[in-house]
């Protein structure tokens, strides 16, 4: 076959199919090499393509962590709604799946997460990000809690020290320290001492 011939047989991706390529390839190379060796450059040579195609569409190393973590937030979000649908009205089944929720989705991107929001810690972009999308998270959870509080409200140190202890026993169970069930179990019982203190 001529280089024309497998130049016509090779479909051309959208911006769109080239971005989630591009993306999909960027999370592997995180996953199976960490992320100081993702680099445009690297991520170009990994999904076959020029650098000026990676830069056009994250123009720097940075942009691309950023859009790796805003995937992983929407990934946390879809996992959290789906499942705050489906449980009973209980202050233990949403403490459940609050925490269910949470450490599943830090265990879906095994050491994935921790190495791109430590490339990204002190980045003005990931304070922006921080502040983006945690007060939405916050907000949902304290939707699903506030109605079993004594006081009728939930502050924000409560939230906090959940979010802090989600954080912990996320990362915890992802690195093997501790057993995902465990986890679960020891955030559900934060979550609602936290609630019932409130």
């Amino acid at each position: 076959m001529s280089s024309d011939d497998q130049t016509r047989s090779r479909k051309r991706l959208s911006r769109d199919e080239r971005r989630r390529q591009l993306l999909d390839v960027a999370w592997q190379l995180v996953r199976e090499e960490g992320t100081d060796a993702l680099s445009l450059g690297r991520l170009a040579e990994q999904a076959g393509v020029t650098k000026p195609v990676v830069y056009d569409h994250f123009e720097t190393r940075t942009g691309l962590l950023v859009v790796l973590y805003q995937q992983y937030d929407a990934r946390q979000t879809r996992m959290l709604e789906q499942a705050l649908v489906r449980c009973d009205a209980s202050l233990a089944s949403r403490a459940g799946v609050i925490s269910e929720a949470y450490v599943d989705c830090v265990m879906s991107q095994g050491r994935e997460i921790p190495g791109v929001s430590a490339a990204l810690a002190g980045s003005p972009e990931m304070e922006a990000l921080k502040r983006a999308y945690e007060q939405p998270f916050l907000d949902k959870c304290r939707e699903a809690l506030v109605g079993f509080s004594p006081s009728g409200n939930i502050g924000l140190a409560g939230m906090r020290l959940m979010v802090g202890a989600a954080d912990a026993l996320s990362q915890a169970a992802a690195a093997g320290e501790l057993d995902a069930g465990q986890a679960k179990a020891e955030l559900q019982a934060a979550i609602v001492a936290m609630v019932e203190r409130q």
